[in-house]
């Protein structure tokens, strides 16, 4: 956003959704085929595990990814904040930083990357607590000077932030007097999250002209909907995105506040929302009902 702001040029790809979310390198080189007139194209943006989505890249994946930016000769910019919450069934963190290096030269050497972490996205601080940091890897030393008197330059987050960090790259190790508290804690989160998203998998799945593919970590999921005519045609007539509409409506009708999947770039003719499923379990199923609810009722007026 801030970069298009300043006057550069997105060029979006799109995940495979029926392949759960799923990364092909195949858009990737789309993408740029489509673009070739357009700008110059320098750096590419990959999140994983994924958001809104809450797919988890394999191995393979990344290493497809990076050798495809070795390529084109794209700067990697990897959003990794979700790393601490994975658990799909056979899902596993690998950062890019891990594979790159695993890959050996002369990639590991000379593919640019930056890492991204947050403590406001992990278990430490949990949405409330704002810090983080950004590892760059093999980027030339006069960019690196510029990057070093930049961030010093910037705000610092605040002290509680700034502990909750050191925690989270740090945290309690076995035999420390916080360690069982610390597992615990994990756990009753990892637990609730997995019992959230197993739930909305069935309620959303049950609902007519709703799809949901499963998440396999993170704290959002992304269902489709599958609109009337009669609904996309109201909403254009107002001006309005068709999914934002939807969620305008499901937030005045119902109290339930949920993301517009055009905020997200989805592909163009679908539409989708987001849900949080980090939230308490009798709170989820509420929203869930009152989604239910209403989706229903919305499906009666414009079908």
């Amino acid at each position: 956003m801030a970069l298009t702001g300043l006057g550069g040029v997105n060029i979006p790809y799109y995940l495979e959704e029926e392949q759960g979310w799923a990364l092909q390198v195949e858009g990737l080189h789309r993408a740029l085929k489509d673009f070739k007139d357009v700008c110059n194209p320098v750096a590419l943006y990959v999140i994983n595990p994924g958001n809104p989505t809450g797919h988890v890249q394999s191995k393979k994946t990344i290493e497809e990814v990076i050798r495809f930016a070795a390529e084109k000769r794209l700067v990697l910019l990897v959003d990794e904040v979700y790393q601490d919450c994975v658990f799909g069934k056979g899902s596993e963190f690998v950062s890019y930083r891990k594979v790159l290096s695993e890959i050996g030269p002369p990639l590991s050497q000379n593919v640019e990357l930056a890492s991204f972490h947050s403590v406001s996205k992990g278990f430490m601080g949990e949405c409330g607590l704002r810090g983080g940091y950004v590892e760059l890897v093999n980027l030339d030393p006069e960019v690196m000077s510029y990057a070093y008197t930049m961030f010093s330059a910037d705000s610092c987050p605040t002290v509680t932030g700034q502990l909750a960090l050191d925690l989270m790259v740090n945290p309690p190790r076995q035999g420390d007097p916080s360690y069982p508290v610390y597992v615990q804690e994990i756990q009753t989160i990892k637990t609730l999250i997995v019992q959230n998203m197993s739930r909305c998998l069935e309620v959303l799945n049950s609902m007519p002209d709703i799809s949901c593919q499963p998440m396999m970590g993170g704290v959002f999921i992304f269902p489709r909907l599958h609109l009337p005519q009669k609904a996309i045609n109201k909403a254009n007539a107002l001006g309005i995105q068709a999914d934002l509409w939807y969620c305008n409506m499901l937030l005045e009708e119902a109290g339930v506040c949920v993301g517009p999947g055009c905020e997200f770039g989805q592909e163009e003719g679908t539409h989708h929302i987001r849900l949080c499923v980090l939230t308490p379990v009798d709170t989820m199923e509420e929203a869930l009902q009152r989604l239910k609810n209403f989706h229903l009722h919305f499906l009666q007026e414009f079908s």
